[in-house]
């Protein structure tokens, strides 16, 4: 039965990133627990390239509004998906929030997970690139507690390392941590107040855009 549902998913996910593709558009999914700074990061991206690049956003939770109020004060379109009882986004939700873009109008399509470490793993959404983001607050064990996430995301974030001293966490036990389980992913470690870290964030984005503007022209 579970085999089944991670199949159909797959099946959605495919359609929607070739949708994407079609239209050019570079979707990034972003994953982590709630309070672990995903919305921020977010708000980074979008304010850095509101005038460079036409920006969406599809903030999924159990209840979006919240997060969605704080991207639509940016005045970027964003659609709210409202989870209900589900503690993941999946393919079709995702689907049925794309009619709402108007997709020939935008080059970046950022998606907010629900905030969860578990839940998101299995379910693709069609996305180009899978992001995790975890915060210092959390304990510098909580990567080896949820493996599966850092194993399955194309990049990983290290946030508000700026006071894991204050909270008796080490980053780089988190890094280490991290490639013990998927030694090729890319880790950043950031802070909001440390604005050459958001920048190597914002530029893994950048790249991401680019790659896929190339591949539409061809």
């Amino acid at each position: 039965m579970g085999h089944d549902v991670f199949k159909a998913n797959d099946k959605v996910a495919e359609k929607n990133r070739k949708n994407l593709d079609k239209h050019g558009v570079f979707s990034v999914n972003v994953m982590g627990a709630i309070g672990s700074g995903k919305t921020t990061l977010i708000e980074e991206v979008v304010k850095y390239f509101k005038e460079k690049y036409r920006t969406a956003v599809i903030a999924g939770d159990v209840i979006a509004d919240m997060d969605a109020s704080r991207f639509r004060k940016l005045g970027v379109p964003t659609i709210p998906v409202n989870t209900g009882k589900e503690c993941h986004l999946d393919a079709k939700l995702v689907e049925k929030a794309l009619e709402e873009v108007d997709l020939d109008n935008t080059d970046l399509l950022i998606i907010e997970n629900v905030g969860n470490l578990i839940c998101p793993v299995d379910f693709k959404l069609g996305e180009h690139l899978r992001v995790v983001v975890v915060s210092v607050t959390e304990g510098d064990d909580i990567i080896l507690k949820h493996p599966m996430i850092f194993k399955t995301s194309e990049l990983a974030i290290i946030n508000k390392v700026d006071i894991a001293h204050a909270v008796d966490v080490d980053a780089e036990k988190m890094r280490d941590d991290i490639h013990s389980l998927n030694p090729d992913i890319p880790v950043i470690l950031t802070s909001r107040h440390d604005w050459e870290s958001i920048e190597t964030w914002i530029g893994f984005i950048e790249l991401g855009i680019g790659r896929t503007q190339e591949a539409r022209e061809k």
